[in-house]
């Protein structure tokens, strides 16, 4: 059994996603692949309703409870590693998962640490993605999926999806747009890494 490990700090709009799509083309018959569990940051983010509602175990680790970054990722990672009976899932997908890991949590999951970015990276890294977009006057902006390295919003690409710009988009309207296209194609490039 594979296990996927979905980290979330809100509405959690892509793990929904990504759970029916499991659910809908029956993940955990065909490559043996469960959704383990949701854990988030945030205990009042809301996707943890839905995933409880959905049979799927839910956690949360409170970053404010922690001394620093470090600290955090390490009760982080605990908590990752304790749905696993070997010690460490299939996956670790992060669906607007807003904390930056550290180095030490990148490598302990290496090549299994994946991540959704609202823009054609290597374009507009970090925040603020979309406003940044219309400013800089692209014509087209889109979502990336990538592994997780130490660099932020950085690592082998392995799908991205293409929107247009539209005359007087607003960076909401283009936020809207492109988050129908995350919710295409991170659970399209999840199950080909987990066929890997």
């Amino acid at each position: 059994m594979k296990n996927i490990v979905i980290l979330i700090s809100g509405g959690g709009s892509n793990m929904a996603a990504i759970v029916r799509t499991a659910q809908r083309e029956h993940w955990e018959r065909a490559p043996g692949v469960r959704i383990a569990a949701v854990i988030s940051n945030r205990a009042d983010a809301g996707g943890l309703a839905f995933a409880r509602e959905q049979g799927i175990a839910t956690h949360v680790v409170d970053h404010k409870a922690y001394t620093d970054r470090a600290a955090f990722d390490a009760a982080l990672a605990e908590r990752i590693d304790a749905q696993d009976p070997q010690g460490h899932p299939a996956l670790v997908v992060l669906a607007g998962f807003m904390r930056v890991l550290t180095p030490d949590f990148v490598r302990h999951y290496a090549g299994r640490l994946v991540n959704i970015h609202p823009s054609l990276l290597p374009a507009f890294a970090g925040l603020h993605t979309h406003a940044r977009a219309l400013a800089a006057g692209c014509r087209f902006a889109g979502a990336t999926v990538h592994l997780v390295t130490e660099e932020l919003d950085d690592g082998p690409i392995l799908a991205q999806a293409v929107v247009p710009v539209l005359p007087g988009d607003t960076p909401e309207q283009l936020a809207a747009r492109v988050l129908t296209q995350e919710h295409r194609i991170y659970s399209r490039a999840i199950a080909d890494l987990l066929r890997r």
